[in-house]
């Protein structure tokens, strides 16, 4: 009997403030992580554990690395992202659920500053380089206000060779 193909799970929060000059997104600069350091990500991100919904998830997520409770009903579903980077290891295929939030309690702080070297706020016309790459394709979907309910990013398109 072979195995089941499974995906890796993760829930993002996108913390969202309005000031006058327009929306903004709180984005963390990730570092000694392994993966994408010196790249500027959602503030609150990780893996979904076994059992546990994607909006909780993201909750726990939003308190272990800004110190800031946020509660499921103040999650908004924004778009599920199924990604891969193309690697052949069925680790590296990943289904993201991704989710705004315009209300917490708390102030966000770098509950994790071994594995985040900045936090700050940038205007949605005016985000850092770089921004993770499949992140950064979810916040030009909100910048355009055209945001699909579920999308793909890594995979060849249609017609395409998956060996290059």
């Amino acid at each position: 009997m072979t195995s089941r193909f499974r995906v890796v799970p993760a829930a993002y929060v996108l913390l969202l403030r309005d000031t006058e000059a327009g929306t903004e997104v709180l984005l963390q600069l990730r570092s000694n992580t392994g993966f994408r350091d010196g790249y500027w990500a959602a503030a609150a991100a990780g893996h979904v554990e076994q059992g546990e919904p994607a909006p909780v998830a993201a909750c726990r997520e939003a308190l272990e690395e800004l110190g800031v409770t946020v509660v499921p009903d103040d999650l908004v579903p924004l778009i599920t992202l199924h990604r891969t980077q193309n690697t052949g290891d069925p680790v590296d295929e990943r289904v993201d659920f991704f989710f705004t939030c315009r209300r917490w309690t708390g102030e966000p702080r770098r509950s994790e500053p071994d594995k985040s070297a900045d936090l700050r706020w940038f205007a949605l016309d005016a985000l850092p380089d770089p921004v993770v790459p499949h992140e950064l394709q979810v916040l030009d979907a909100v910048r355009s206000g055209s945001v699909p309910p579920i999308a793909t990013h890594g995979f060849a398109a249609p017609g395409d060779s998956l060996l290059g």
